[in-house]
């Protein structure tokens, strides 16, 4: 699974937030700001550091997208 973090960077547009004050009050590295941008994984620590700051739950910023594109959960119709 791929992961994004299209919620979070929205939920910064509303907040009127940048991803750098985000880094500045989550107190973690320009690193994952980096990750963040590049939808690439970061630890659960640093989400949780994020979830805080925002006072908001983890699906309300990670979204697990399947990387092969298809349903794959045995959900079929």
């Amino acid at each position: 699974m791929a992961v994004s973090y299209k919620k979070l960077l929205h939920m910064l547009i509303d907040k009127d937030m940048s991803i750098a004050e985000l880094q500045r009050q989550a107190g973690y590295s320009a690193n994952i700001s980096t990750r963040l941008r590049n939808d690439t994984y970061i630890s659960l620590e640093s989400v949780e550091k994020i979830c805080r700051v925002l006072n908001c739950k983890m699906d309300e910023i990670i979204e697990f997208i399947p990387e092969d594109g298809g349903s794959n959960n045995g959900q079929n119709s």
